[in-house]
């Protein structure tokens, strides 16, 4: 065993992480090892104990079978179809509209992502579905691929959502309030998208020209409002069954996964998608989905009971409280500190690695726990989006290789980072937004 230095140890343990990462290795791998080798050196053949215990914690939870029961809901649904039938029914409603095949794709995506909580199944749908129609519409690149990127993105914030979960998990909140805290700032943030394609296809129409008349004539007022309707009702029946059941206490979070993961089979069938084969391939993503998730989080859990074990958390606490900045200015390097962070790990290791050491600080300050907890949900966003390792400019770019080039795709979502800094701001400035919601579920 070596009595290490705190402020060594910890420079160490996050020179190991980025040096892991920028090396290729694998999130989970990089923090399992690494919890390893300086716990062993720490505290020798002892620090095992102290991986079987946390790793016991985190399977031993039973909030956690809500996550593959929200994944299966999720794959589910994108077998389903129900994405196709949105998109293409507010195709023809927002169509005469400028920018309104981006206008479609960021309310799809909201629809979406209320009843997922898992951006790769939104992102790669809406890709695959949105990007070449857009493209044949003279949409400009950047505009497409950044609505895409940003709108898939917002299934990660709007709940139910997986990062939502583990955060609750992390941090002691309910679920259920934390579920109905984040879903006015989600919304906000898709408002502002919203706003963003308005006003930039306004001033400048080449960026997204409505689509042809000719096209319009092809349906009838009647027969695009029964599309809509068709097609937005299930999936509006879906959110309610779950967040309905869990925002009235009528059921915990992971019994409302399993309902919804239940109503989305039902759709399936529905909508004529169901096959034998089907839910195979269904079963068998959501399984190595799962894998990965729960990999990540046990090396997460390791790599976080060595840094706080050894001193890290107080190094990193006593430096960022020393800074004197005040109370909003400590507030604003703990969210650059994240902001940071997820330009290079995953947002499960950054909740994993921040949150023990800047939720008490936010505590001491005086921030409520809550609010504090959806800004930072609020500024994962951009974890998904800023580069190198931003997950949505991946998913684009495996979907769009041939039309966008990697710095398009790059500076595509410059805007909808800036949106999501305001959409922050708007939430600090009115924390009720967050806090009066939540009130609701005690």
């Amino acid at each position: 065993m070596i009595n290490f230095d705190p402020i060594i140890i910890a420079s160490l343990m996050f020179g190991g992480l980025l040096l892991g990462l920028f090396l290729g290795h694998p999130l989970a791998f990089v923090f399992g090892g690494l919890a390893v080798i300086f716990g062993f050196l720490a505290w020798g053949p002892a620090s095992f104990s102290l991986f079987a215990f946390r790793i016991m914690g985190l399977t031993d939870n039973f909030i956690m079978v809500a996550i593959p029961m929200f994944i299966l809901m999720a794959n589910l649904l994108n077998h389903s179809g129900v994405a196709e039938k949105l998109f293409d029914s507010m195709r023809y409603l927002m169509g005469p509209l400028r920018g309104g095949l981006a206008l479609s794709v960021i309310i799809v995506c909201t629809l979406f992502a209320a009843c997922t909580g898992v951006i790769a199944a939104s992102i790669v749908s809406m890709g695959l579905l949105a990007l070449p129609v857009m493209l044949k519409y003279n949409y400009d690149k950047e505009l497409a691929c950044g609505t895409i990127c940003a709108g898939g993105s917002l299934g990660i914030l709007i709940p139910p959502s997986i990062m939502l979960i583990i955060m609750a998990d992390m941090t002691g909140l309910s679920v259920g309030r934390l579920f109905i805290g984040s879903l006015v700032p989600g919304l906000l943030l898709a408002f502002l998208y919203i706003l963003y394609i308005l006003i930039i296809s306004g001033f400048k129409p080449e960026l997204g020209p409505p689509i042809t008349k000719e096209e319009l004539e092809q349906v009838t007022t009647n027969q695009i409002i029964r599309m809509v309707l068709v097609s937005a009702l299930p999936p509006v029946i879906l959110i309610a069954g779950v967040l309905g059941s869990i925002f009235t206490g009528i059921a915990t979070p992971t019994e409302a996964s399993a309902v919804g993961a239940f109503l989305a089979l039902i759709m399936t069938i529905a909508y004529g998608r169901f096959s034998w084969k089907m839910l195979e391939d269904v079963t068998l993503s959501t399984a190595k989905t799962c894998a990965m998730v729960i990999m990540i989080l046990v090396g997460a859990t390791c790599f976080t009971g060595v840094f706080m074990g050894t001193g890290g958390g107080n190094v990193v606490s006593s430096f960022i409280i020393e800074l004197d900045l005040g109370k909003w200015g400590t507030l604003a390097i703990m969210m650059m500190v994240m902001f940071v962070l997820g330009m290079f790990i995953d947002w499960i290791g950054i909740v994993y690695i921040t949150f023990p050491v800047f939720l008490p600080i936010a505590i001491q300050l005086g921030f409520d726990p809550l609010w504090f907890v959806v800004i930072a949900a609020v500024n994962l966003q951009a974890s998904f989006l800023t580069p190198p390792f931003g997950y949505a400019l991946f998913f684009m770019k495996g979907i769009a290789s041939q039309d966008l080039s990697t710095a398009q795709i790059y500076r595509s979502v410059i805007p909808f980072v800036a949106i999501i800094f305001i959409s922050m701001l708007v939430l600090m400035l009115f924390p009720e937004l967050i806090t009066k919601p939540a009130e609701l579920i005690k």
